[in-house]
């Protein structure tokens, strides 16, 4: 029988007990993968191990398939009224709430994020979602096209089926509430993967599922390697379509199996090197408190960070002045993510640290100019100090490239026209950001954008109900908001004869 993982929280932010089963959750149940193989599950703040979670593969990935198909067929879809997906929705938001300091605290050990910033973010963001779309479970509809009096003509808005689900490290409870809650409001069932670096949360939500009444095999959790689980998943031939929000390296992998196989339906979250414009007359400390907000938060660990900041040459000495004494404090409260003082916590592992000091050692070399940061904090865990660079040319590694931590790039501009041409110099087109007190300009430059999201004097703000999309090399596809629905289901046309002859 599958390990549990009985973790007592003794720390100034929370004290509690959490009990997470550590196997696959397949058909309801839980159990051993297959093979034996077995995942370290990390803290990041120190390294050490929190425990060892099964480590699904091919053989296990079938197996919940399976389960997942039969239960679409046989208790869920539309065998189950969208009224009732909806009441099972809204249960598993109540109890997450119920939990939420429990899961805040599984997020703050495993993924290295500060306990109140996964607790009034993260989780809370979580409970919204199942929330937003409890509401939308008994609307899904077509409509009605008139042709001809002798025809009745009208859509039909189907499930999938079977969805595989890849779940990243960076928010894993919260993003995999993006792709569960639609798909079950839809009337899909879901084989879902967790990171092997942050599976925690996904597997305390299992046992919630139990809970709330959602029938065995609808929502299968199988912790694994991308490169097993992950990739099973994408060339399965019964998964009808899948959902992968990660790298744009791992992206191209995932659009090559859906290929390969069945031509399964694909939605991509990606990689992003996002635009922040602060013009001359954008109210400068809220412009600042944005940008900070805007890289530093969650470590740089964000796709959509606004990792490349463009200020506008009047008010740069200023902006610059007050950015790097935002970072340098930040900097000044680096600590353990339980910690009510510290606010800025560790990178989610290692290979996550390497990669970020590997990028701000190519830009010194580069000839970039560390204005504050550039090194590692400490000897223990997987600290990165706040880095911001300045003279940075565009065919920079770290102006191109994603870094996905707390690093900042900041290049001076002078006109509208020029930052437009600046911004857009990447294979990337996730979000962007500008900053000015006119609306002409705001609405100019972020029409002007090549970007799926467009923050005016905001940044990485969110609702469920907002869209979050992708252009160009940052994926496909929408997630969030009535627009997911349509990514949930596929539209067949009916054609009703109502007295045509031949």
């Amino acid at each position: 029988m599958p390990q549990v993982l009985n973790y007592e929280f003794n720390t100034a932010a929370y004290t509690g007990k959490s009990t997470v089963n550590t196997g696959l959750f397949i058909d309801g149940k839980w159990v051993d993968p297959i093979e034996g193989g077995l995942i370290e599950v990390l803290n990041p703040a120190n390294g050490k191990l929190i425990t060892k979670v099964g480590a699904a593969t091919a053989k296990d990935v079938d197996l919940a398939v399976q389960a997942a198909k039969k239960a679409y067929r046989t208790v869920w879809g539309t065998r189950t009224p969208g009224q009732q997906r909806g009441r099972i929705l809204s249960k598993l938001a109540d109890l997450i709430e119920q939990n939420i300091e429990e899961f805040a605290a599984l997020e703050a050990l495993n993924a290295g994020k500060k306990f109140e910033v996964a607790k009034n973010g993260d989780i809370t963001g979580a409970i919204a979602t199942y929330r937003y779309y409890a509401g939308w479970a008994d609307k899904i509809q077509g409509k009605v096209i008139e042709t001809s009096d002798l025809a009745l003509n009208y859509t039909r808005h189907e499930p999938f089926g079977v969805c595989g689900q890849i779940v990243p490290w960076n928010f894993p409870f919260w993003i995999m509430s993006w792709k569960v809650a639609p798909a079950l409001a839809t009337g899909n069932t879901v084989v879902l993967k967790p990171s092997e670096v942050t599976p925690l949360t996904a597997l305390r939500f299992a046992d919630l599922l139990v809970e709330a009444g959602v029938p065995a095999g609808v929502v299968n959790i199988v912790p694994g390697y991308g490169s097993e689980a992950g990739q099973a998943i994408t060339e399965h031939n019964d998964v009808s379509k899948v959902s992968f929000t990660g790298s744009t390296l791992t992206g191209r992998k995932v659009m090559e199996a859906a290929a390969r196989s069945n031509l399964k339906a694909v939605t991509l979250e990606l990689g992003g090197k996002s635009p922040n414009i602060i013009f001359d007359d954008a109210d400068l400390e809220q412009a600042v408190k944005w940008a900070a907000f805007g890289i530093f938060s969650n470590m740089g660990q964000v796709c959509a960070a606004g990792s490349r900041i463009f200020v506008q040459e009047g008010i740069y000495d200023a902006f610059m002045k007050a950015f790097t004494a935002a970072a340098r404090g930040l900097g000044d409260s680096i600590g353990d993510p339980f910690n009510p003082k510290s606010n800025h916590g560790p990178q989610v592992s290692q290979t996550q640290l390497d990669r970020v000091m590997g990028y701000i050692e190519a830009g010194k070399t580069e000839g970039a100019t560390v204005a504050v940061g550039g090194d590692k904090h400490g000897n223990e865990g997987y600290y990165v100090q706040p880095t911001i660079f300045t003279d940075c040319k565009p065919s920079m590694k770290i102006v191109q490239e994603e870094i996905f931590g707390p690093v900042a790039v900041v290049i001076k501009f002078k006109t509208e026209e020029e930052v437009i041409e600046l911004a857009n110099d990447t294979v990337y087109g996730l979000a962007c950001a500008v900053f000015t007190e006119n609306g002409g300009r705001a609405t100019r430059v972020t029409n002007a954008l090549e970007a799926g999201i467009a923050y005016i004097n905001c940044i990485n703000t969110w609702a469920p109900s907002l869209p979050f999309s992708a252009f160009k090399q940052s994926g496909g596809g929408t997630e969030l908001g009535e627009y997911a629905i349509s990514t949930y289901t596929r539209v067949k046309g009916v054609h009703v004869n109502l007295g045509l002859r031949l």
